[in-house]
């Protein structure tokens, strides 16, 4: 049996959301637990699919996990297995994060391939490289990234890309490497931030957190510790996008709005009114039709990849043409065949897509590709007459704690249906 969501058109979202932990931080300082024997608390941990997952990812490398509500009790022994090849891991991506941590305290690592989302490739070559820098033989055998060393030492790494994962797995290693390490064009996201903030919690000697240069002093050894996930942006910004396309008023809380800078701004070139709490949160009111704003997907501070499905999304019921570049992840764009099974006028060429906005969308089957893809998908279909199926929402489910509920509760008519699919 599969799951679907059933999405009734025409609903306007009204009322306040809080936003909990981020996804695509909450999986990476779980891996950091490795670096450090004893018992790391994480608070603030989202519900979502991905955290049990990943809980299993550090059983299969001997941790002790228990999850209870929003705290993670992750409690890491002194003698660590160097192989992660849990099941786990080929269903999220951010698995392959347990290569930093397991190279830098135990000097060697085997680590099965991840899997997750279905937006392109994602190859393993910043992080291999970063190792290889910093004394590490590193090479995929058997499905596997296999990483030794005798031991580890400070380097100067360039990365040509301001990876994230990347920037992650040389971090996690470099805090327990002999010497200085900098990492140069490093990821300047807020999760980035964030893991630097928990590794010096732990004892880590980190600089420049924030910026793209990340000075590591080696240290011996880290200790554990107690520390809540920053909120979640991407789902913040999901919000946002849901009281623009619905021309509704929401507001969000539990996530830093400096972090939504460029998205709140769009919202208002596309004729939302938004306010700012400090630090808490924002409200985001749509009175009338949207009006067409073009994107660019870039690493932070730019337009995020992950939030590009929604930016189509919003183009299709704007008042106007817009065009969406994608400079990150190439199957993105899959995301518009099934807005075009709804009705959406959009057009890809290359990396670029060219919406023209429709004045209301028409209700189909459609199927999730990733995690935002669906919520997407379940954006859209709130703006489309009659009733929208959206497959595979299992996806959705990775990244989105009681999407369903909080919709409804907001305003919207969305059943969870299982049922055999019947692809047209």
């Amino acid at each position: 049996m599969s799951e679907h969501f059933d999405v009734h058109g025409g609903a306007r979202l009204v009322g306040e959301v809080e936003v909990v932990g981020a996804k695509n931080s909450v999986l990476k300082l779980m891996a950091a637990a490795l670096l450090a024997e004893g018992t790391t608390t994480i608070t603030n941990c989202p519900q979502i699919l991905d955290v049990p997952l990943m809980a299993d990812v550090l059983r299969s490398v001997g941790c002790e996990v228990v999850l209870d509500g929003d705290t993670a009790h992750i409690t890491t022994p002194s003698e660590l297995s160097h192989r992660a090849d849990s099941p786990a891991m080929g269903k999220l991506r951010a698995s392959v994060c347990v290569l930093g941590p397991l190279v830098g305290r135990l000097k060697k690592a085997v680590v099965a391939l991840p899997g997750g989302d279905a937006i392109g490739s994602r190859p393993l070559d910043m992080h291999q490289n970063g190792l290889r820098k910093l004394g590490a033989t590193s090479s995929i055998e058997h499905g596997c990234v296999v990483a030794e060393a005798v031991g580890l030492h400070g380097a100067q790494i360039w990365l040509d890309f301001p990876s994230v994962g990347a920037t992650e797995n040389i971090l996690m290693a470099a805090v327990l490497a002999e010497g200085t390490t900098v990492i140069d064009n490093a990821a300047r996201e807020p999760e980035i931030v964030d893991i630097c903030t928990m590794l010096t919690e732990m004892g880590a000697k980190i600089e420049g957190a924030g910026t793209s240069t990340l000075t590591v002093e080696g240290v011996d050894t880290l200790h554990p510790t107690e520390h809540r996930v920053i909120g979640d942006r991407i789902v913040g910004a999901t919000w946002a996008f849901a009281a623009a396309m619905t021309r509704g008023d929401l507001t969000v809380t539990g996530v830093n709005p400096h972090h939504l800078e460029l998205v709140l701004e769009k919202l208002r070139l596309a004729g939302a009114d938004i306010t700012t709490f400090d630090g808490k949160g924002f409200r985001v009111v749509q009175p009338e039709r949207p009006l067409s704003v073009d994107f660019v997907t870039l690493p932070y501070p730019g337009f995020a990849t992950d939030l590009q499905p929604f930016a189509v999304a919003l183009s299709s019921v704007s008042d106007g043409t817009s065009m969406i570049t994608e400079n990150v992840y190439e199957a993105r764009f899959r995301f518009i065949e099934e807005m075009v099974r709804l009705g959406a006028d959009a057009r890809t060429d290359g990396h670029h897509a060219v919406v023209r906005g429709v004045d209301k969308l028409s209700s189909a089957p459609v199927w999730a590709s990733d995690i935002r893809a669906g919520a997407g998908l379940v954006l859209a279909g709130l703006c489309a007459d009659g009733v929208t199926e959206v497959w595979d929402v299992f996806h959705i489910d990775r990244g989105y704690p009681h999407f369903v509920e909080n919709l409804n509760r907001l305003g919207a008519r969305i059943d969870r249906v299982a049922t055999e699919p019947d692809r047209c």
